[in-house]
Protein backbone atom coordinates (compact mmCIF):
# COMPACT_ATOMS: atom_id res chain seq x y z
CA UNK A 1 0.00 0.00 0.00
CA UNK A 2 2.42 2.70 0.76
CA UNK A 3 4.30 1.61 -2.46
CA UNK A 4 1.68 2.56 -4.37
CA UNK A 5 2.09 5.99 -2.55
CA UNK A 6 5.21 6.67 -4.73
CA UNK A 7 5.14 9.26 -7.28
CA UNK A 8 1.90 10.89 -6.11
CA UNK A 9 1.46 14.17 -4.86
CA UNK A 10 1.54 15.42 -1.79
CA UNK A 11 -1.75 16.47 -1.42
CA UNK A 12 -2.95 12.88 -2.70
CA UNK A 13 -0.87 11.41 0.10
CA UNK A 14 -3.01 13.62 2.47
CA UNK A 15 -6.29 12.96 1.40
CA UNK A 16 -5.41 9.24 1.04
CA UNK A 17 -3.99 9.20 4.38
CA UNK A 18 -7.17 11.09 5.89
CA UNK A 19 -9.48 8.48 4.28
CA UNK A 20 -7.72 5.97 5.51
CA UNK A 21 -8.04 7.24 8.99
CA UNK A 22 -11.66 8.03 8.70
CA UNK A 23 -12.17 4.46 7.51
CA UNK A 24 -10.47 3.16 10.51
CA UNK A 25 -12.24 5.35 12.89
CA UNK A 26 -15.52 3.99 11.14
CA UNK A 27 -14.52 0.69 11.91
CA UNK A 28 -13.68 1.57 15.60
CA UNK A 29 -17.09 3.25 16.19
CA UNK A 30 -18.46 0.30 14.93
CA UNK A 31 -16.68 -2.09 17.14
CA UNK A 32 -17.57 0.03 19.83
CA UNK A 33 -21.11 0.00 19.10
CA UNK A 34 -20.89 -3.60 18.89
CA UNK A 35 -19.35 -3.87 21.84
CA UNK A 36 -21.80 -1.89 23.62
CA UNK A 37 -24.71 -3.87 22.45
CA UNK A 38 -23.04 -7.00 23.70
CA UNK A 39 -21.87 -5.44 26.95
CA UNK A 40 -25.53 -3.85 27.49
CA UNK A 41 -27.09 -7.51 26.29
CA UNK A 42 -25.21 -9.50 28.93
CA UNK A 43 -25.88 -6.73 31.37
CA UNK A 44 -29.65 -6.91 30.76
CA UNK A 45 -29.11 -11.05 31.17
CA UNK A 46 -27.01 -10.46 34.36
CA UNK A 47 -30.09 -7.83 35.89
CA UNK A 48 -32.18 -10.35 35.00
CA UNK A 49 -30.30 -13.27 36.69
CA UNK A 50 -29.28 -11.37 39.63
CA UNK A 51 -33.11 -10.47 40.20
CA UNK A 52 -34.17 -13.71 40.02
CA UNK A 53 -31.63 -14.78 42.35
CA UNK A 54 -32.45 -11.87 44.63
CA UNK A 55 -36.53 -12.93 44.41
CA UNK A 56 -35.45 -16.68 45.44
CA UNK A 57 -32.93 -15.30 48.03
CA UNK A 58 -35.67 -13.04 49.70
CA UNK A 59 -38.24 -16.15 49.19
CA UNK A 60 -35.80 -18.55 50.63
CA UNK A 61 -34.88 -15.53 53.68
CA UNK A 62 -38.51 -15.35 53.96
CA UNK A 63 -39.53 -19.31 54.91
CA UNK A 64 -36.40 -19.19 57.21
CA UNK A 65 -37.17 -16.31 59.25
CA UNK A 66 -41.01 -17.48 59.45
CA UNK A 67 -38.94 -21.13 60.36
CA UNK A 68 -36.91 -19.14 62.95
CA UNK A 69 -39.49 -16.89 64.26
CA UNK A 70 -41.36 -20.07 65.07
CA UNK A 71 -39.05 -21.88 66.60
CA UNK A 72 -38.50 -18.64 68.72
CA UNK A 73 -41.77 -18.34 69.87
CA UNK A 74 -42.02 -22.53 70.56
CA UNK A 75 -38.75 -22.01 72.87
CA UNK A 76 -40.30 -18.64 74.15
CA UNK A 77 -43.12 -20.24 75.36
CA UNK A 78 -41.46 -23.89 76.24
CA UNK A 79 -39.22 -21.56 78.70
CA UNK A 80 -42.62 -20.03 80.10
CA UNK A 81 -44.12 -22.60 81.03
CA UNK A 82 -41.49 -24.25 82.71
CA UNK A 83 -41.07 -20.92 84.85
CA UNK A 84 -44.72 -21.93 85.39
CA UNK A 85 -43.57 -25.34 86.09
CA UNK A 86 -40.27 -24.27 88.22
CA UNK A 87 -42.81 -21.61 90.30
CA UNK A 88 -45.39 -24.43 90.84
CA UNK A 89 -42.68 -27.05 92.23
CA UNK A 90 -40.85 -23.90 94.21
CA UNK A 91 -44.01 -23.44 96.12
CA UNK A 92 -44.66 -27.26 96.22
CA UNK A 93 -41.16 -27.82 97.53
CA UNK A 94 -41.76 -25.10 99.97
CA UNK A 95 -45.02 -26.63 101.25
CA UNK A 96 -43.14 -29.91 101.40
CA UNK A 97 -40.18 -28.68 103.74
CA UNK A 98 -43.42 -27.00 105.71
CA UNK A 99 -44.94 -30.21 105.98
CA UNK A 100 -41.83 -32.05 106.74
CA UNK A 101 -40.83 -29.62 109.33
CA UNK A 102 -44.58 -30.07 111.09
CA UNK A 103 -43.96 -33.96 110.59
CA UNK A 104 -40.68 -33.96 112.25
CA UNK A 105 -41.81 -31.38 115.28
CA UNK A 106 -44.92 -33.68 115.19
CA UNK A 107 -42.25 -37.04 115.09
CA UNK A 108 -40.19 -35.46 118.07
CA UNK A 109 -43.16 -35.37 120.33
CA UNK A 110 -44.61 -38.72 119.20
CA UNK A 111 -41.11 -40.17 119.90
CA UNK A 112 -41.01 -38.26 123.66
CA UNK A 113 -44.40 -39.72 124.10
CA UNK A 114 -43.31 -43.33 123.15
CA UNK A 115 -40.51 -42.97 125.34
CA UNK A 116 -42.36 -42.40 128.24
CA UNK A 117 -44.99 -44.78 127.61
CA UNK A 118 -42.12 -47.28 127.21
CA UNK A 119 -40.60 -46.58 130.09
CA UNK A 120 -43.68 -46.48 132.15
CA UNK A 121 -44.49 -49.76 130.88
CA UNK A 122 -41.29 -51.55 131.50
CA UNK A 123 -41.75 -49.77 135.14
CA UNK A 124 -45.51 -51.20 135.37
CA UNK A 125 -44.10 -54.83 134.57
CA UNK A 126 -41.66 -54.48 137.50
CA UNK A 127 -37.71 -52.54 137.56
CA UNK A 128 -36.41 -55.83 138.76
CA UNK A 129 -38.23 -58.95 137.19
CA UNK A 130 -37.30 -62.62 137.60
CA UNK A 131 -38.03 -65.04 134.53
CA UNK A 132 -37.76 -69.30 134.54
CA UNK A 133 -37.29 -71.42 132.22
CA UNK A 134 -37.22 -75.03 132.15
CA UNK A 135 -34.53 -76.45 129.98
CA UNK A 136 -35.69 -80.27 128.25
CA UNK A 137 -34.13 -83.53 129.15
CA UNK A 138 -30.61 -83.89 127.74
CA UNK A 139 -28.59 -86.69 126.83
CA UNK A 140 -25.22 -86.18 129.62
CA UNK A 141 -29.04 -86.16 132.09
CA UNK A 142 -28.29 -89.82 132.24
CA UNK A 143 -24.98 -89.93 130.70
CA UNK A 144 -23.05 -93.70 131.18
CA UNK A 145 -20.50 -93.99 134.16
CA UNK A 146 -23.15 -92.90 136.74
CA UNK A 147 -23.84 -95.21 138.99
CA UNK A 148 -27.29 -95.01 140.05
CA UNK A 149 -30.09 -97.04 141.35
CA UNK A 150 -32.79 -98.59 138.51
CA UNK A 151 -35.80 -96.36 140.28
CA UNK A 152 -32.88 -93.17 139.92
CA UNK A 153 -32.75 -93.83 136.13
CA UNK A 154 -36.29 -94.45 135.90
CA UNK A 155 -36.73 -90.91 137.50
CA UNK A 156 -34.44 -89.26 135.25
CA UNK A 157 -36.13 -89.72 132.13
CA UNK A 158 -39.51 -88.51 134.06
CA UNK A 159 -39.92 -84.17 134.02
CA UNK A 160 -40.49 -83.16 137.23
CA UNK A 161 -40.99 -79.67 136.44
CA UNK A 162 -43.76 -78.17 133.89
CA UNK A 163 -45.04 -74.60 133.17
CA UNK A 164 -48.55 -74.69 134.04
CA UNK A 165 -48.82 -71.34 132.16
CA UNK A 166 -46.84 -68.54 131.37
CA UNK A 167 -46.37 -67.34 134.51
CA UNK A 168 -46.56 -70.67 136.81
CA UNK A 169 -44.63 -73.70 137.06
CA UNK A 170 -45.36 -76.65 138.76
CA UNK A 171 -43.07 -79.25 140.48
CA UNK A 172 -43.78 -83.18 141.22
CA UNK A 173 -42.16 -83.42 145.17
CA UNK A 174 -41.71 -87.27 145.81
CA UNK A 175 -40.25 -88.72 148.67
CA UNK A 176 -40.14 -92.43 149.24
CA UNK A 177 -42.47 -92.72 151.89
CA UNK A 178 -44.33 -90.26 151.17
CA UNK A 179 -47.22 -89.50 148.76
CA UNK A 180 -46.60 -86.94 145.90
CA UNK A 181 -47.49 -83.05 146.34
CA UNK A 182 -46.95 -80.77 143.71
CA UNK A 183 -45.57 -77.00 144.25
CA UNK A 184 -46.05 -74.38 142.21
CA UNK A 185 -44.22 -71.40 141.94
CA UNK A 186 -45.21 -67.67 140.67
CA UNK A 187 -42.66 -65.46 137.98
CA UNK A 188 -43.21 -62.36 135.73
CA UNK A 189 -42.72 -64.62 132.99
CA UNK A 190 -42.44 -68.58 132.60
CA UNK A 191 -40.72 -70.83 129.37
CA UNK A 192 -41.47 -74.08 129.08
CA UNK A 193 -39.14 -76.63 127.53
CA UNK A 194 -39.99 -76.23 123.96
CA UNK A 195 -39.82 -72.42 123.25
CA UNK A 196 -37.06 -70.96 121.38
CA UNK A 197 -34.08 -68.47 121.55
CA UNK A 198 -36.51 -65.83 120.15
CA UNK A 199 -39.24 -65.96 122.33
CA UNK A 200 -36.60 -65.70 125.15
CA UNK A 201 -35.01 -62.66 123.56
CA UNK A 202 -38.57 -60.71 122.65
CA UNK A 203 -39.25 -60.06 126.39
CA UNK A 204 -35.35 -59.14 126.76
CA UNK A 205 -35.17 -56.89 123.61
CA UNK A 206 -37.68 -53.47 124.76
CA UNK A 207 -35.09 -52.96 127.58
CA UNK A 208 -32.76 -52.18 125.01
CA UNK A 209 -34.31 -49.49 123.76
CA UNK A 210 -34.73 -48.81 127.89
CA UNK A 211 -31.05 -48.49 127.29
CA UNK A 212 -30.72 -46.03 124.92
CA UNK A 213 -32.90 -43.96 126.26
CA UNK A 214 -30.89 -43.49 129.27
CA UNK A 215 -31.65 -46.15 131.93
CA UNK A 216 -29.47 -48.89 133.55
CA UNK A 217 -30.10 -52.40 132.26
CA UNK A 218 -28.47 -55.59 134.02
CA UNK A 219 -29.94 -58.76 132.50
CA UNK A 220 -28.57 -61.85 134.93
CA UNK A 221 -28.64 -65.30 134.17
CA UNK A 222 -29.08 -67.60 137.70
CA UNK A 223 -29.20 -71.08 138.51
CA UNK A 224 -26.61 -74.28 139.44
CA UNK A 225 -24.45 -75.98 136.75
CA UNK A 226 -25.94 -77.32 133.63
CA UNK A 227 -28.97 -75.48 133.63
CA UNK A 228 -28.89 -73.57 130.70
CA UNK A 229 -27.64 -70.38 131.85
CA UNK A 230 -24.86 -70.36 128.72
CA UNK A 231 -27.24 -72.03 125.96
CA UNK A 232 -29.56 -69.09 127.05
CA UNK A 233 -27.44 -66.02 127.04
CA UNK A 234 -24.48 -66.93 124.92
CA UNK A 235 -25.82 -70.52 122.81
CA UNK A 236 -24.82 -74.18 121.66
CA UNK A 237 -21.66 -74.40 122.99
CA UNK A 238 -18.82 -77.23 122.02
CA UNK A 239 -17.76 -78.73 125.55
CA UNK A 240 -14.33 -79.67 124.36
CA UNK A 241 -12.65 -75.93 123.32
CA UNK A 242 -15.65 -73.96 124.29
CA UNK A 243 -16.05 -72.49 121.30
CA UNK A 244 -19.93 -71.63 120.44
CA UNK A 245 -21.75 -72.38 117.26
CA UNK A 246 -23.05 -69.29 115.14
CA UNK A 247 -23.91 -71.22 111.86
CA UNK A 248 -27.65 -71.47 112.95
CA UNK A 249 -28.83 -67.88 114.01
CA UNK A 250 -32.32 -69.31 115.83
CA UNK A 251 -29.85 -70.64 118.35
CA UNK A 252 -28.12 -67.72 119.16
CA UNK A 253 -28.14 -66.57 123.07
CA UNK A 254 -29.19 -62.97 124.27
CA UNK A 255 -25.94 -61.45 124.36
CA UNK A 256 -25.34 -61.93 120.32
CA UNK A 257 -28.55 -61.01 120.01
CA UNK A 258 -28.75 -57.60 122.15
CA UNK A 259 -25.34 -56.65 120.40
CA UNK A 260 -27.25 -57.09 116.96
CA UNK A 261 -30.64 -55.22 118.29
CA UNK A 262 -28.49 -52.64 120.06
CA UNK A 263 -26.38 -51.59 116.67
CA UNK A 264 -29.47 -52.03 115.24
CA UNK A 265 -31.55 -49.43 116.64
CA UNK A 266 -28.40 -46.75 116.57
CA UNK A 267 -28.42 -47.39 112.78
CA UNK A 268 -31.97 -45.20 113.23
CA UNK A 269 -30.21 -42.65 114.71
CA UNK A 270 -28.47 -39.49 113.54
CA UNK A 271 -24.56 -40.92 112.97
CA UNK A 272 -22.14 -39.86 115.88
CA UNK A 273 -25.20 -39.79 118.54
CA UNK A 274 -24.00 -42.68 120.12
CA UNK A 275 -20.49 -44.34 121.19
CA UNK A 276 -20.43 -47.98 122.03
CA UNK A 277 -17.92 -49.39 124.68
CA UNK A 278 -17.48 -52.97 125.96
CA UNK A 279 -15.89 -54.42 129.30
CA UNK A 280 -15.51 -57.81 130.49
CA UNK A 281 -15.21 -59.38 134.24
CA UNK A 282 -15.24 -62.11 136.11
CA UNK A 283 -16.41 -62.31 139.33
CA UNK A 284 -14.95 -65.52 141.21
CA UNK A 285 -14.39 -66.36 144.90
CA UNK A 286 -15.44 -62.37 145.30
CA UNK A 287 -12.74 -61.38 143.20
CA UNK A 288 -13.15 -59.34 140.29
CA UNK A 289 -11.03 -60.37 136.96
CA UNK A 290 -10.43 -57.78 133.71
CA UNK A 291 -10.96 -60.34 130.94
CA UNK A 292 -10.10 -57.81 128.39
CA UNK A 293 -6.44 -57.02 129.83
CA UNK A 294 -3.31 -57.84 128.36
CA UNK A 295 -0.42 -58.78 129.65
CA UNK A 296 3.17 -57.48 128.83
CA UNK A 297 3.01 -59.66 125.75
CA UNK A 298 0.25 -58.13 124.52
CA UNK A 299 -1.98 -61.31 125.00
CA UNK A 300 -5.34 -61.10 126.96
CA UNK A 301 -5.23 -62.84 130.14
CA UNK A 302 -7.79 -62.38 133.18
CA UNK A 303 -6.36 -59.36 135.47
CA UNK A 304 -7.57 -58.79 138.91
CA UNK A 305 -8.82 -55.63 139.42
CA UNK A 306 -10.65 -53.68 142.77
CA UNK A 307 -13.77 -52.73 143.38
CA UNK A 308 -13.78 -48.72 144.91
CA UNK A 309 -16.50 -46.93 146.18
CA UNK A 310 -16.68 -43.62 144.90
CA UNK A 311 -17.16 -40.43 146.50
CA UNK A 312 -21.20 -40.99 145.40
CA UNK A 313 -21.50 -44.25 147.09
CA UNK A 314 -21.33 -46.16 144.04
CA UNK A 315 -19.15 -49.26 143.17
CA UNK A 316 -16.32 -48.45 140.64
CA UNK A 317 -13.64 -50.64 138.74
CA UNK A 318 -10.80 -48.67 138.16
CA UNK A 319 -8.44 -49.33 135.29
CA UNK A 320 -10.96 -51.44 133.70
CA UNK A 321 -10.60 -52.28 130.40
CA UNK A 322 -13.27 -51.07 127.58
CA UNK A 323 -13.54 -51.96 123.58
Amino acid sequence: QYQGLAGRSTNEVLELYSAHDQQQKLQRSSVVTQLRGAIKKRLKQDMKSLHSFALELSKDFQHQSKIYLYQILTAVQGIQLQNGAMQMLQVKAFDLEQSLEEMTERYEKEKQKRRALHNSLVELRGNIRVHCRIRPLLPFDTAAGHSVSQDRQRNFSEKVAYAADDETVLVKCSRPGHASINKTFQFERVYNASESQDTVFADVAPLLTSLLDGYNVCIMAYGQTGSGKTYTMLGPQLEENFAYFIEDESELGIIPRATQEVFRLISEKPPGSYWVEVSVVEVYNNEIFDLLAKDGCGKVSGVKRDVVTTREGKSDVPLLTYE
